[in-house]
Formats: structure tokens, sequence, C-alpha cells
């Protein structure tokens, strides 16, 4: 078998399984979800600025460059719409719990 086809094969099952993953997850759990993707993101952030780092050609220090761009906006774009997601749970104050009871006045008007 072509490796080629092979490593090919691998990447649609992958894209299919990770697919039917995250469809399948409850929205409740999205939020944790993303925050572990964020980390995964700041893994790859790292090993793109070794890449990007590495003096080992022009080609390596573009593509490097390239990465370091692509993981930041990843990283930046996942902690924003991570922050988006928890405001969604927050509750706003009721406007009467906001307010102290009012005090009849000592003259009794």
């Amino acid at each position: 078998m072509n490796l080629q086809l092979l490593q090919l094969y691998v990447f649609v099952l992958a894209a299919f399984v990770g697919f039917l993953v995250i469809t399948r997850v409850p929205p409740l759990l999205h939020t944790p979800l993303m925050s572990a993707t964020n980390a995964i993101s700041a893994i790859s952030l790292v090993g793109s600025l070794v890449a990007a780092g590495s003096n080992k050609g022009v080609v390596s220090t573009v593509l490097g460059t390239i990465a370091v761009t692509a993981a930041t906006i990843n990283v930046v774009g996942g902690f924003i719409i991570t922050d988006r997601m928890l405001k969604m749970f927050k509750r706003e104050p009721k406007p009467d719990a906001a307010k102290p009871a009012a005090t009849p006045a000592p003259g009794g008007k």
C-alpha cells in the first residue's frame, strides 16, 4: 500500500471521528473542551517558536513564523470565545435585590 494513501486514510478517519466526537458534546461541556483545546494550541505555539528560531534555513524560519502567527491567533481567539461562553452562564442581578429597601420617614409620612 502506498504510504501517502495510508496517510490520507488516517487523516480522513481522524477528521471523521473528530467531527462525530465534537458534535455529540453537550453544550455544558463546551467551555472545558475549549479550554483544553486552548492548552493544546499553546503547546503548538511553543513548538512553532522552536521551529521559527531553529535557524535551519530560510524555509524553516518562514514556515515557523507563519505557524507562530496562526497558533497565536488560535490561542487568542479561543480565549475570547471561551470568555464569551462563560458570560452566557452569568446571571444578571435582580433589579429589586440590587436596591436597598426604602425605610419610612420617622414622622410617619
